[in-house]
This record gives structure tokens, sequence and C-alpha cells, in this order.
């Protein structure tokens, strides 16, 4: 619980160029998966999984120092899908898990798959990252995801607490060249659904729900339920609601997407018991905000019982 206090250490975290140490915030399982990419030889990949390893699980990226047991738990599979020469076009896919208090279960906090991930990469090169330059788009793109995630961490534990991180991630992503963001479409500024919307829909102010359902959904309901189940139901239907004004607001927005698919399992689940009033009020907010899966919230109601 120490990330609900610790907000106020990291707001000048990361000004100079980072250096990698022993291991700080993450454990975070990496992969770099090739059998898309003909040829024997798969030493280069084993070489920048072994990087992009001790880079993210090595680097100190706060001033804050984690216990074992605090440390974020995520996961990262790069699945490679083509190369030519040192050139590399592949997918990211990520997974955010953060424990649930008094519980033996592990939320999953972000789930995404990055389908845009273009870089250069020559064997044995050192992964250098400034988040205040762009230095490689193998290393701002990490470095942008390791920010995020430790937003989303920090923001589920108190209320606005990953601000320093996500003005981090944000500018990570200013900072990639114009030319490079016209290339490569995970920065595009005018696209939709890539790395610079994410960004964005967290960062902008009329959004603040968003950030209001990160807290309460996590703090006060999930973390409540082991002891008053009803109690932490009822604050999860309260932050699901701010879903609802957000998508009210702009249907289109896709960071809310990417929690509702990242929780929608999850919330079927917690729904499917409990009191009927609760489950119906929760049903209906769910079919409003994700339609094509009206069938399964629909669902929630066929238990009768408590």
């Amino acid at each position: 619980m120490k990330r609900i206090f610790a907000t106020l250490l990291v707001a000048a975290c990361c000004l100079l160029s980072l250096k990698t140490t022993q291991a700080q915030e993450l454990q975070c399982e990496v992969r770099v998966n090739s059998n898309k990419v003909a040829g024997s030889d798969k030493t280069i990949f084993q070489n920048l999984q072994t990087s992009l390893y001790e880079f993210i699980n090595n680097t100190k990226f706060t001033e804050i120092n984690f216990r074992q047991a605090e440390k974020i738990e995520c996961s990262m599979l790069v699945d490679v899908t083509s190369r030519e020469g040192n050139y590399f076009t592949a997918e990211i896919n990520l997974a955010l898990r953060r424990p649930v208090f008094k519980s033996n279960y592990s939320t999953p906090m972000f789930n995404y798959i990055d389908r845009k991930f273009v870089f250069e990469y020559m064997d044995g090169q050192p992964l250098d990252f400034n988040p205040n330059s762009y230095i490689s788009n193998l290393t701002s793109t990490i470095g942008f995801y390791v920010y995020l995630m430790l937003g989303l961490d920090f923001d589920s534990f108190s209320l606005n607490g990953g601000e320093p991180f996500f003005d981090i991630a944000e500018t990570i992503a200013q900072a990639v060249p114009q030319e490079v963001g016209s290339d490569n479409g995970g920065w595009s500024s005018t696209g939709r659904q890539n790395r610079y919307a994410i960004i964005s829909d967290i960062n902008n102010a009329t959004n603040q729900p968003l950030r209001q359902f990160l807290y309460d959904y996590h703090r006060n309901g999930l973390d409540v339920m082991a002891e008053h189940p009803e109690q932490g139901r009822e604050a999860i239907l309260n932050a699901i609601s701010n879903l609802q004004v957000i998508y009210e607001r702009n249907p289109m927005c896709y960071f809310l997407q990417l929690l509702i698919e990242s929780k929608r399992d999850e919330i079927v689940q917690i729904f499917s018991q409990g009191e009927m009033k609760i489950r119906t009020e929760a049903s209906n907010i769910m079919k409003t905000i994700d339609p094509s899966q009206s069938s399964r919230y629909d669902a929630m109601l066929q238990n009768k019982g408590m």
C-alpha cells in the first residue's frame, strides 16, 4: 500500500537520462517471439529479449524504493512479424495485473495489443533511453508503456496518484519527431487508436471520470470485497457509472474502450452474484456502454441467489 502515499515522491523523477540499477519497480515477464520470421538464426531475437528484460526490470524509472512484494506485475510479448536487416515489424501484447487486498486474486488492469510497432535494433546495442528526448522508437515505445503501467497502477491506489507518470508518458509521445510519427501510426496525433490517443484520453481534463473509475473500482471496490462484498460491489457499480458519463460524452473514446475490454469478464463475474437491484443496474449500464456484448450482461441476472 506504499503507493497510496508515494505520489509526492515522484514529481521530480526522470528529469535526467535513466541508468540501470538493481531491480526496481516492475516485475515484468518479457518474451520475444520470432516464429513468424523465416530463418534459422534466432540469436538476435534471444538477445533482444534479454536486453528488453533487463531494460524493463533493472531500470530505475522512479525515485521510489519498492519492496519485492510491492513490485508491479506485468507481462510483455513482442511478436515479431517481419525483419529486414536491422529493421523489425512487430506487435506488443501487454498485460498489467494488480493484487487485490486480502485475497490471492490479481485483477487485470490493462490488456492491450499494439499492432503498430516498428523499430531498429542491432544485435548487442545498448538500450539508451531519456524520457525527454527521442533516441529510438524501440526504447521510446517500451518506456512509454512502462510509464503508462506505472500511472495506471498508482491511480488504482490513490486518486490521480498516477499523474506524474502519465505526464512523463505524454512527454515521451511528444518527443517523437514528426516524421517518425507520420511513418509510424503508433505515434500519429491524428490516429484514433494508438499510443498517442491513449495518453491524450487519459490526460484530457474532460475525461477525469476515467481516473475516478480507476480509483473507485480498485481501492473502494475490489479491495474491500474480501470482507464486505456488497459494499465493494456497490462501489464498483458507482465506478462503472463514471464510464457511462464518458460514453455519453464521447462513445469513441479509445481509452474507455480499452478499459471496458480489460474489465468486461471481471465485471460479469462480480455482478453475477449479490443483490438483484445492484446487478440489474450494473447490467443496464454495461449494456449501454458495451452494446455488442449485451447478452453477456443479461446473463449476469440469471443466477437468482445471493
